[in-house]
């Protein structure tokens, strides 16, 4: 599909302020730059942010929400926060709405859940659904910055990257491109009810991609893949509860099954252009020093 309505924010929406919640995350910061190279008023919200902002105390949400007519939702993981937010904000007169999920949400054997992030995911969903607003929800895959700022970093810049992930591939989404579709949700005609599932162009292999960010570095960083057991007892081993170690265990399943392998449109109908590729991901954040021991 060609990209959608590109008619931008006009009237009284552009005249109020964007909320952007988990404004310091991934996402979040990425959305604020971007919008805020556009011109267009922010509210940057988050626990230590510009904006004090905290899922758990409700106390912060009104000043939150005060004047805006457009935000973006990055849900607490696991938490059921998101529907009596929504009914804050249309109580403030928020218009549109765009939801950070993910993928896996329409399938039940996606991954085990024992921390409970699915259901809340689904609720939050839902909620937005429901809300009578304009909604857009944003799901994408495994973000290429786990590998740069997240789940891998630390491992990436020690040289070795120690997973029960086997030879399991995911197309890996570039967090500037999530951001981009999220802007233009917020800020263009035409993405009201679309479900965006975003991904990179290709799958990659977790030893492609150390192969790929080692080139990038230049230095040499090896993926070392493990057993379920073994993952856990390392783990264990650096001080990890063995309930924390199950679970970030059961988070990798996924990608040990090549469930992730699967490339969406998603980028492409929002923006009218191809994903960013894994090797442009890997050397721009060497480029700007991202793996800097």
């Amino acid at each position: 599909m060609d990209r959608l309505s590109a008619g931008r924010l006009t009237g009284v929406m552009s005249e109020h302020p964007i909320l952007v919640t988990g404004a310091t995350g991934k996402s979040g910061r990425r959305v604020v730059s971007q919008l805020r190279a556009q011109g267009l008023r922010v509210r940057a919200a988050a626990r230590n942010g510009e904006h004090v902002f905290d899922w758990t105390d409700g106390g912060t949400w009104d000043a939150a929400l005060e004047g805006a007519r457009s935000l973006y939702i990055v849900p607490l993981d696991g938490a059921k926060h998101v529907r009596p937010f929504i009914e804050r904000a249309v109580r403030h007169g928020v218009r549109r709405v765009v939801l950070a999920s993910g993928r896996g949400i329409d399938d039940p054997d996606y991954a085990k859940d024992s921390s409970g992030t699915l259901e809340g995911a689904i609720d939050s969903e839902a909620a937005v659904r429901e809300s009578g607003l304009e909604w857009t929800i944003s799901r994408p895959g495994w973000f290429a910055q786990n590998f740069s700022e997240g789940f891998f970093a630390d491992a990436v810049r020690a040289g070795e990257l120690r997973l029960p992930a086997g030879d399991g591939a995911a197309s890996f989404v570039d967090a500037e491109d999530i951001a981009a579709v999220v802007v233009a949700a917020l800020t263009e005609d035409g993405h009201a009810g679309q479900i965006y599932e975003l991904s990179g162009p290709r799958a990659v292999t977790l030893t492609e991609a150390v192969a790929t960010i080692s080139e990038a570095a230049g230095r040499e960083i090896r993926y070392v893949p493990l057993s379920v057991e073994d993952y856990v007892a390392e783990l264990v081993r650096r001080g990890f509860p063995p309930a924390d170690a199950e679970t970030f265990a059961d988070v990798i399943e996924p990608l040990r099954d090549g469930k992730d392998e699967y490339v969406s449109d998603g980028v492409r109908r929002a923006l009218g252009r191809p994903p960013r590729t894994f090797v442009e991901f890997a050397n721009a954040t060497a480029a700007a020093g991202g793996w800097s021991a």
